[in-house]
């Protein structure tokens, strides 16, 4: 957890993808995310996290479904989603949330 701390603590900005091997919605984000993380890639870090293999972060964030979004600006929880966005909606939440022209 004292990673997961430092990460979402640093300068940069962190999308975390809560996801599930066998979840479907989680396996169509997926590429969306991909395309995201070079759109982004200057102003953005995107992590993976399973939630299967790390059920403090459900618990502590109180995650109840995948595929979850968790958006963090040094430390602070800024926005959260569940569920799917297309890459046009995604870029422009991120867009809009981070205050990227």
């Amino acid at each position: 957890m004292s990673k997961f701390n430092a990460l979402i603590n640093g300068e940069t900005p962190v999308l975390i993808d809560v996801f599930a091997d066998w979840c479907k919605p989680c396996q169509i984000l997926a590429p969306i995310l991909k395309e995201i993380k070079q759109e982004f890639s200057q102003d953005l870090k995107i992590i993976k996290i399973n939630i299967d293999n790390n059920p403090q972060i459900a618990d502590k964030f109180q995650i109840k479904g995948v595929p979850t979004l968790l958006l963090f600006r040094k430390g602070n929880l800024i926005w959260r989603q569940a569920g799917v966005n297309t890459k046009e909606e995604l870029s422009f939440l991120l867009k809009d949330k981070l205050e990227i022209n």
